[in-house]
């Protein structure tokens, strides 16, 4: 069964925040929305706009593709500047 974009995007999400060290409370602290929300994310429960991609990506340091793309290596991933 082909993985859904919301399960991917929140594979990935989780991925990207626990290589950075982030708990999913400082994460969701910094974006402004509850640690319950962003754990949706995370499972792959909500469906987000564009913006809430970038804002994610931004508050990553790294490229909102990151978050999309299959089989991201968190560790590898360049951050932005």
């Amino acid at each position: 069964m082909k993985e859904s974009l919301k399960h991917r995007l929140g594979r990935n999400l989780r991925a990207l925040r626990v290589s950075r060290g982030l708990t999913q409370e400082k994460l969701a602290e910094d974006l402004d929305v509850t640690p319950r929300y962003l754990a949706g994310i995370e499972r792959g429960e909500r469906n987000l706009t564009l913006d809430s991609i970038d804002a994610l990506a931004e508050a990553l340091r790294v490229d909102s593709v990151a978050l999309l793309t299959v089989g991201v290596d968190a560790s590898t991933t360049t951050q932005r500047l």
